[in-house]
């Protein structure tokens, strides 16, 4: 005698099973549900999506080279070059910086009022040959560029080496 499968079999198929099991079906009803009883006047487009709020802690860093050095490009929207810091100490160039900011919202029946603190460090290793007397920072519309020029000796051409067979 043939023993009955308990295994889940797919939709539509013509083995008849113990149970349908369909796991991304039910998980997809729970995450609809979670929406549909959301405790909120407010729509979910007023809320930051996950990505933006983690970056308040880890600012995006371009680091590219260039022909006569390095350049750091660093995106701070919201704050000025009054919060933020760059050093250089033992090699290891830091970034960082605190932003703080408060918004109230009052209308008929509505009250929010809201705080945001945090603080961001990003740290990064100087190659060699930078020239770290000449390093530079601008800050402009949010975005902070730090130079670090190559000193005059790490600019010189590259020499090709000749391979010998043997």
């Amino acid at each position: 005698m043939a023993e009955e499968s308990k295994l889940p079999t797919p939709r539509g198929s013509q083995s008849p099973s113990v149970f349908d099991w369909h796991p991304f079906d039910s998980f997809r009803r729970q995450f609809d549900r979670l929406f549909d009883d959301f405790p909120s006047r407010r729509s979910l487009a007023d809320f930051q999506p996950f990505d933006r709020l983690m970056s308040a802690a880890t600012p995006p860093v371009d680091f590219v080279e260039k022909d006569g050095g390095y350049e750091i490009t660093a995106e701070l929207p919201g704050l000025d070059e009054k919060s933020v810091d760059v050093k250089l100490s033992n090699g290891v160039l830091s970034i960082s910086g605190e932003k703080s900011e408060e918004k109230e919202e009052k209308k008929e029946g509505y009250y929010c009022s809201e705080r945001r603190y945090g603080s961001f460090r990003r740290a990064f290793r100087v190659p060699e040959g930078v020239d770290a007397e000449k390093i530079t920072a601008d800050f402009e519309k949010g975005v902070l560029k730090i130079k670090l020029p190559k000193t005059p000796e790490s600019k010189q051409e590259e020499k090709k080496i000749e391979i010998a067979a043997k």
